[in-house]
Parts: C-alpha cells; sequence; structure tokens
C-alpha cells in the first residue's frame, strides 16, 4: 500500500507537459502551391474511367523503360441535349521513360497523333524546370507550358510561360510550423483572361484544413470567382477521410463533396460523393508482384450517366 502511495503521490507530483515555442526563424518549407490541395484530391478526385484499360511496362534498365497501354471504351461528345452522348472508341499508347535523381523524361505517342512529353530537370539543389507539351493534328488544340521552381528555407516561388501568351506565378510562405499564405497571378494574353488567387493551408500530423479563393476576370467587363474549401481528416496511418466545399459567388452555384482513402494490405480503396448525386469509387488490388487489378464506378443519377470500367496493370 506504502509503494501505490508513493506512486501515486509521484504521478501528481509530476510537472505538466510544457509546450515547446515555435522557433519562426526555421520554419519549415511548405508544398508546391500547385501541390496545395493534392491530399483532399487523392480522396475526392480519384481517376476514373469507362471500358477496358490494360497498362504494361517493362524496365530495360535502372533509368530507361518502355511503356504500352491499349484502351477500349466510350468517349462522351458535348451536345446541347440535357442527356450524355457517347460513341465507342479505342486506342494504343507507347510511352518511354527516362528516370534519373535530377532530370526525368517522360514521352506519350498515341494511334490519333497525340504526342505528349514531359520534361523535370534539377539545375541546382533549389531551383528546377519543368516543361510539358502536347501536339495535336487539330489546329490550335497544341499546347506548350515551361515552369521554373525556386525552393527557399521556408517558402516557394513558380514562374510559368506558355503558348497564347499565357504568363503566371505563385508564391507561398510558411507563417508559422503549421500554417502556409501563399498567392498566384496569371496573364493569358490570346484570351485576354487576367486572374488573381489566395490560398491557405493548415496542417497538422493528422489533420488539414485549406482555403482556396479564386477570382478571374474577363477583359475589363465581366468577371467571375470561385470559392473553395477543404478539410482531410487522417484517421490512421491507412485510413483518410476528406470532404470540401465550392462556391460561385456570382452564379450562386454550390457544390459540397466528402471521400474517404481507405489503403488495406492488398488493396487501395478510394470514393467520394458530392451533392449533386454523382458517387464515385476506385478499387486497386494486388494479384500478385507487380500485377494489380482496377475496378472504377462512378453513377450520377442527375444526368444519368453510369460509367463502369475495368483493368489490368503489369509491371
Amino acid at each position: 500500500m506504502a509503494g501505490l502511495a508513493a506512486a501515486g503521490d509521484a504521478s501528481l507530483n509530476k510537472p505538466p507537459k510544457v509546450e515547446e515555442k515555435a522557433n519562426y526563424m526555421d520554419l519549415p518549407c511548405p508544398i508546391p502551391y500547385e501541390e496545395i490541395q493534392r491530399e483532399a484530391l487523392m480522396s475526392l478526385k480519384p481517376e476514373t474511367f469507362e471500358g477496358l484499360r490494360f497498362d504494361f511496362s517493362k524496365g530495360l534498365n535502372q533509368k530507361f523503360s518502355l511503356s504500352h497501354s491499349v484502351f477500349m471504351g466510350p468517349t462522351e461528345i458535348p451536345s446541347q441535349s440535357p442527356e450524355t452522348i457517347k460513341i465507342p472508341t479505342a486506342h494504343y499508347e507507347f510511352g518511354a521513360n527516362y528516370i534519373d535523381p535530377k532530370l526525368m523524361l517522360i514521352g506519350r505517342v498515341m494511334t490519333d497523333g497525340r504526342l505528349n512529353a514531359r520534361v523535370k530537370c534539377d539545375l541546382t539543389d533549389d531551383l528546377s524546370l519543368k516543361a510539358n507539351a502536347q501536339l495535336t493534328n487539330e489546329p490550335h488544340m497544341s499546347h506548350g507550358m515551361i515552369n521554373f521552381d525556386y525552393k527557399g528555407k521556408d517558402y516557394r516561388t513558380q514562374f510559368q510561360f506558355g503558348n497564347g501568351a499565357l504568363f503566371g506565378a505563385s508564391y507561398i510562405q510558411s507563417v508559422t510550423p503549421h500554417l502556409s499564405l501563399g498567392g498566384e497571378v496569371f496573364w493569358a494574353g490570346q484570351h485576354r483572361k487576367s486572374g488573381l488567387g489566395y490560398a491557405a493551408r493548415y496542417e497538422t500530423d493528422k489533420m488539414i484544413i485549406l482555403l482556396f479563393y479564386l477570382q478571374v476576370a474577363t477583359g475589363q467587363v465581366a468577371s467571375t470567382g470561385m470559392v473553395a474549401l477543404s478539410y482531410v481528416q487522417k484517421i490512421s496511418e491507412k485510413v483518410s477521410l476528406a470532404t470540401d466545399f465550392m462556391y460561385n459567388y456570382l452564379s450562386r452555384d454550390v457544390t459540397a463533396s466528402v471521400g474517404y482513402d481507405y489503403i488495406l494490405r492488398q488493396c487501395r480503396l478510394r470514393g467520394k460523393i458530392d451533392s449533386n448525386g454523382c458517387t464515385a469509387a476506385f478499387l486497386e488490388e494486388r494479384l500478385n508482384m507487380g500485377l494489380n487489378f482496377i475496378l472504377s464506378a462512378e453513377i450520377d443519377h442527375k444526368k444519368k450517366d453510369y460509367k463502369f470500367g475495368f483493368g489490368l496493370t503489369v509491371g
């Protein structure tokens, strides 16, 4: 009894835990501005598809690999009818990848004549160059973009240049160990559109809160705007829940959605449901080493649009 009493007195006399003060001269570097919603997008934007998909990749050496992809499924055609119009399509895609610690080259060519290319090069430890381009046979549909990303001690900045007289810049700064603030601006000379955006990100070990505000002006006559809020809660190492709220203050359009990301021992399940009645789910199951089976489903009750797909990934 005396020992228990002594142990109880020791626990009562234990000094309270003092929270460490934040060192504002040594803040962490934030994530890039363009990736500020990446955790929410994993749950709320699953990569759903419709039809059959088969992907095969083979590494020729440690840095170079080739890929082959086959897709068969319907393609939606834009129309003024409330019902969705689809036509059957099929295409083959050939890809080549070169991945090095400081250089990444990715190329894709499809049977319909489209060519996609991506380049990422680390010029220095803090400065990197990113470029992507898409070439097509259709007039005025090819485009290219070049980004310069600079990583500071507690901030990141990016400059963008693209065809059609497109210029953009973004900046994000850590103001506390958990809070980051940033903004962006762009100008599209070909369409005479300019945009200004603001963002805030609050992150802890289990919680991420995002506030994103974007306003776009067309010339100097009209303007449109959108406000988006998203919240991600990490339940455990394998389970995450996410929700977002989007509001256009001019058209008064409102959309809210909730999603989940569940990682099991042999598979990963993601899905979401929004206020428009659209439900989506995406399942990736590992059958064997280098062999994955994919199931995809999306149901839009309002538009009476139903999409189901399955695929196989080898390599």
